[in-house]
């Protein structure tokens, strides 16, 4: 068993493992639209001053550094076999359910979305948790 602290040079925001290896199976969890250098893809605040929230740029970020953690252990999207997706709200899931579907589209992996009161950043609109496999 091996476990990791980070995604991809994103850092975590506390610690925690964010990947663990068991067998022939890699669990990832935390996987959000950080990037590296702590801002969040999809989330600005230069229009208004107010927070807004694009759930397809955080979306297509979220599953850009899903990517990002699964090469890093010699895996690719293709090899994630299911994902739980925490939203926000559901009324983000049509536009998130629009960028999901032009990286998985219906061949991808099983999928459980659900609804959260909040994440651990304000930020943030989504989160992943995924598992992939080595077989």
């Amino acid at each position: 068993m091996r476990q990791g602290g980070h995604l991809s040079g994103v850092p975590a925001l506390t610690q925690y493992a964010r990947s663990k290896r068991v067998g022939s199976l890699l669990f990832l969890a935390g996987v959000s639209a950080r990037r590296a250098d702590n801002s969040v893809q999809g989330a600005s605040r230069e229009r208004t001053g107010a927070l807004e929230v694009d759930i397809r740029a955080q979306t297509e970020g979220c599953i850009e550094n899903l990517r990002a953690a699964l090469e890093a252990e010699g895996l690719g999207l293709e090899d994630v076999v299911d994902v739980t997706v925490f939203l926000v709200s559901m009324a983000d899931y049509a536009g998130f359910n629009e960028t999901w579907n032009r990286f998985f589209g219906t061949s991808g992996p099983t999928r459980t979305t659900v609804a959260v009161h909040q994440l651990p950043d304000p930020e943030l609109a989504i989160e992943l948790k995924a598992i992939a496999s080595f077989a």
